[in-house]
């Protein structure tokens, strides 16, 4: 009888479990219906143009390589994305400026031409307010980012363009130095921000363009900061106290994003949300396709395609263990505890290594949700973490323009 009781009693606490969690799950797809979720960075450009790769159709993640498309935006309850207009380092001479500002050109056309082939489903976005504005339409909202000032040469003056053609933010650096600041995984060029950099900033500043300190390098950041008339961003990046990688905002840089008023977007690439577990096989091996190669951005389309395949065969053949939701959310937590609710939010880095184990496509969004309901967090902390607080900088910075 006493085993019959307690076996009684396990089924009852495991179907009160069962029941808790399932209140959870309709209490987190309410509060994500209800929030306008926005994406600030995501890499989905580079694909659209791709031989066999439909925005409008459900594709598979493994076989098409993209995370992001309009089915699973909806199965994600995505109300907007930013697509970054992706340019790699290349030669800083007129030649190589100039052309890395054709392929900037052209990527952001093939946008427009995307959202226009679905335009009953997604819409340009230009503004803070058309976050809201486009999803009360039922439709999607696009945003346009610049990854990489590179195209902007040197000369400030093409900011204007750019703003023109509906950029709203500019990433300032990538992986290596540019004439504008120090990357945070390159040398000590400039030792920060250049004054070439400074006339950027200024510039932008003008426009009313958000300034995106991702990527740049710990001086850069507090040069930014300084130069800046406007509130910034890191539109994906994480807590290097969480995880110790360059391209994470550290406790002095977050309360300095703080006192700022700007905004950390928390990204999702395992490697930025949890430390890899050391593979010498798998890193050997993504040794060898770079020496096969060579440096991916100067290679045209085909020779791009076929450094793909074999980087993709990389993570076949040597799989990684991944990050998962809730180590992002403990990353979370972490920059809450530390500056507040109002400085946090989402920025996935989808198809340009974004992923998480249990949130490794747009469609999967929702479990992100899920966490945070589970952890406390309110209906109106939620939504300041999925767009409001992304949307109250964008405000600001619009409001500097001259």
């Amino acid at each position: 009888m006493r085993t019959f009781i307690l076996l009684l009693a396990a089924v009852l606490v495991l179907s009160g479990c069962a029941d808790s969690e399932t209140q959870l799950e309709k209490k987190a797809a309410r509060i994500h219906a209800a929030a306008y979720t926005v994406d600030s960075h995501t890499d989905t450009p580079l694909r659209l143009n791709r031989q066999g790769f439909d925005f409008g159709v459900r594709n598979d993640p493994q076989e098409s390589r993209s995370k992001i498309d309009l089915p699973r935006m909806k199965e994600g309850g995505m109300d907007g994305i930013w697509f970054a207009v992706f340019i790699g380092q290349g030669e800083r001479t007129p030649e190589g400026n100039q052309k890395a500002m054709e392929e900037a050109l052209e990527i952001t056309q093939e946008i427009y031409n995307t959202v226009e082939k679905y335009s009953d489903d997604l819409e340009v976005a230009t503004k803070a307010d058309d976050l809201a504005r486009i999803a009360k339409k039922g439709k999607h909202a696009i945003y346009l980012g610049l990854e990489n000032g590179y195209p902007i040469g040197r000369n400030p003056a093409k900011l204007d363009m750019y703003y023109s053609k509906g950029i709203r933010y500019v990433t300032l650096v990538h992986t290596r130095n540019n004439d504008i600041c120090d990357s945070s995984t390159d040398s000590l060029e400039h030792k920060g921000l250049s004054p070439l950099g400074e006339e950027v900033v200024t510039r932008m500043n003008d426009l009313g363009m958000l300034i995106d300190v991702s990527h740049a390098s710990d001086k850069s950041f507090y040069d930014v900061i300084q130069t800046s008339r406007a509130p910034i961003i890191a539109s994906h990046s994480c807590a290097r106290a969480m995880c110790d990688n360059p391209r994470n905002l550290s406790d002095e840089m977050l309360l300095k994003l703080k006192e700022n008023g700007g905004v950390i977007q928390m990204c999702i690439l395992s490697a930025y949300v949890k430390t890899p577990v050391p593979n010498p096989e798998r890193d050997s091996a993504r040794a060898a396709v770079r020496v096969k190669h060579g440096n991916y951005y100067e290679l045209d389309e085909a020779a791009r395609e076929a450094f793909i395949e074999d980087w993709y065969a990389v993570d076949r053949d040597f799989p990684r263990e991944m990050a998962t939701v809730s180590d992002a959310v403990d990353h979370i937590d972490h920059i809450v505890d530390l500056i507040g609710i109002d400085y946090v939010g989402i920025g996935t880095d989808f198809d340009g290594g974004g992923g998480l184990a249990d949130c490794f496509d747009v469609s999967e969004m929702g479990n992100i949700t899920l966490e945070l309901v589970r952890r406390g967090y309110s209906a109106s902390e939620i939504k300041k973490i999925w767009g409001g607080n992304l949307t109250r900088v964008f405000k600001e910075v619009e409001a500097t323009a001259i």
